[in-house]
C-alpha cells in the first residue's frame, strides 16, 4: 500500500530532483490540487532549472520542448500505470499490512522514478553539453545556496526542535491520507521519531556529495556536440552519476541507508495496524480519488 513510509521516501527524493515531481504528485493534498500541479508542472520545472543555470535565449526553446516532450511521455505511458498503482494500494489499505509489504512498495515507487530519470537523460545530455563556464558556475553556487537553507531548515541547534519539527512534517504527510490523528497516534509518531536512526547531518552531507557530483558530471560533458539528428554524445556522465545517487559509493552510507528504511518501514506497518476503520476508509478514498485525478490527466481530451 501507499503509506507513509513511501509519501516520506518521495518527499526526500523531490527536494532535489525536479524530475520527481511527476511522481510526487501522489502525495498532494487534494484532487484539484495534484491536477492543477501537474498541468503545470512543465512550466514550473522549466523556472525552477532556469533559477539554477539561467538558460540563454538560445537555449530556452530547446529546453522548454525537451520538458515538454518528457511530460508528454509521462503523460501518456506513465500515469495509467501510477494509478493502476494506486488502485492496488486502495484495494489493500484496509486491511492490516507488514514491514516487508511496505518496502515493496517504496520500491515499486523507486523503479518507476527509475524509468522517470531514465527516459529524461538522453535530452538532458544533449542540452548539457552547451552549457558555459558561467552557467555551472551558476549551478555550483545556487546548489550551495540551497545547502545552506536546508541547513538552516533542518538543523535547529536544539535537538528537541529538531525532533518537534519532524514529528510535525511526519504528521502532515500521515494526514494528508489517513485524516486527523487522535493523541495516541500522534504519541505513537512521536515516539517513532524519537527512536529512529534518521540522521540529518549525514542526509545533508550525502545530497550535497550528489549535487557535487551532478556539477562534475555536467563539466565532464563540456566540449561535446550532438550528432546531426540531434543525439548526445553519450549520457555517460549522467548515467554514471545517477546510478551513484540510485547506491551511495559510501558503504558506510548504504548501510546506514537500508537500515533506515529497514526501520521506516517496520514503524509505517506498525502505524497503519493501529489505524481504525474510519480511517482507513478515509484512505481508500484519498487513494482512489488520486486515481481518478491521474487517469483524467492521462486521458484530457
Amino acid at each position: 500500500m501507499i503509506t507513509m513510509s513511501s509519501m516520506l521516501e518521495l518527499g526526500r527524493l523531490k527536494r532535489w530532483r525536479i524530475i520527481a515531481a511527476a511522481l510526487a504528485v501522489i502525495s498532494m493534498a487534494g484532487c484539484s490540487t495534484l491536477r492543477l500541479a501537474y498541468n503545470q508542472a512543465d512550466t514550473l520545472m522549466y523556472w525552477w532549472l532556469d533559477g539554477y543555470v539561467e538558460f540563454a535565449p538560445t537555449q530556452a526553446p530547446r529546453v522548454r520542448d525537451a520538458i515538454a516532450g518528457w511530460f508528454e511521455w509521462n503523460r501518456r505511458s506513465e500515469l495509467p500505470d501510477y494509478a493502476a498503482l494506486l488502485d492496488s494500494a486502495a484495494g489493500e489499505i484496509l486491511n492490516d499490512t507488514t514491514s516487508a509489504r511496505v518496502c515493496e512498495r517504496v520500491q515499486e515507487i523507486r523503479v518507476r522514478l527509475d524509468r522517470a530519470v531514465q527516459h529524461a537523460l538522453p535530452g538532458a545530455a544533449v542540452l548539457a553539453v552547451g552549457f558555459d563556464a558561467a552557467q555551472l558556475d551558476r549551478l555550483e553556487a545556487k546548489q550551495a545556496e540551497a545547502a545552506a537553507e536546508l541547513r538552516e531548515e533542518y538543523l535547529s541547534p536544539e535537538p528537541a526542535e529538531r525532533r518537534v519539527a519532524a514529528v510535525k512534517r511526519l504528521r502532515e504527510r500521515t494526514e494528508q491520507l489517513y485524516g486527523k490523528l487522535d493523541g495516541k497516534q500522534r504519541e505513537r509518531l512521536e515516539r517513532g521519531v524519537a527512536q529512529s536512526s534518521f540522521d540529518t547531518e549525514r542526509w545533508l552531507t550525502e545530497r550535497e556529495r550528489r549535487q557535487r557530483d551532478l556539477a562534475q558530471a555536467l563539466r565532464a560533458m563540456q566540449g561535446g556536440a550532438p550528432t546531426a539528428d540531434g543525439v548526445a554524445p553519450g549520457t555517460q556522465p549522467l548515467q554514471a552519476m545517477w546510478q551513484r545517487v540510485k547506491r551511495s559509493p559510501d558503504a558506510d552510507y548504504r548501510r546506514y541507508q537500508d537500515e533506515l528504511m529497514s526501520y521506516n518501514c517496520a514503524l509505517a506497518a506498525d502505524f497503519h495496524n493501529g489505524t481504525t476503520a474510519e480511517q482507513r476508509q478515509a484512505a481508500q478514498r484519498q487513494l482512489r480519488a488520486w486515481r481518478a485525478d491521474l487517469l483524467q490527466l492521462a486521458s484530457p481530451g
